[in-house]
């Protein structure tokens, strides 16, 4: 396994997870407040996941640097846009794991406590979600909005063609 495929193993974790977190969070405040204390624990272990997968993309960029089709722009965009969610999903588990722990036993929370969890999880999904986008473009020219969205015709007929005509 190289540096690209570790990267890629671990950077979906941390997209699905806080985004799961949200969902979560969000059934907890309408109507399973015993949900609070796992939607926390999710934010807290995704800030705690998301080091390994922001840490693996230096290795990874400089595996795939010069690889035909790979623009050195769009890693940079990628690259540049890391830091910030990074940034974000670090503070959204700090704040959660200090909820977790102040939190334990209350019967409710403060509400301003609540929306800045909340507001915290949209930003930080917000920007990790942005950041995988961008990094799918490294590697999918399909997705990228400069490309035509029109394959090339295929050079051999597919098998099942072949099959259907016989």
């Amino acid at each position: 396994m190289n540096p690209a495929h570790v990267h890629l193993l671990l950077n979906h974790i941390p997209v699905i997870g806080i985004w799961l977190g949200i969902v979560l969070y969000l059934v907890a405040l309408a109507k399973k407040p015993e949900w609070r204390s796992l939607s926390l624990g999710v934010f807290a272990l995704m800030a705690v996941l998301t080091l390994p997968a922001y840490l693996s993309g230096e290795p990874a960029e400089e595996l795939i640097r010069g690889f035909p089709g790979v623009s050195e722009a769009t890693i940079e965009e990628h690259e540049e846009a890391a830091l910030p969610a990074l940034i974000a999903t670090l503070v959204l588990g700090a704040v959660a794991l200090v909820g977790l722990v102040r939190f334990r036993h209350a019967e409710s929370w403060s509400r301003g406590y609540g929306w800045l969890v909340l507001a915290l999880a949209l930003v930080a999904g917000s920007l990790i979600g942005r950041t995988a986008n961008l990094g799918a473009h490294i590697r999918h020219p399909e997705i990228r909005s400069t490309t035509p969205a029109t394959a090339p015709e295929p050079s051999e007929p597919r098998e099942h063609e072949e099959r259907e005509s016989r």
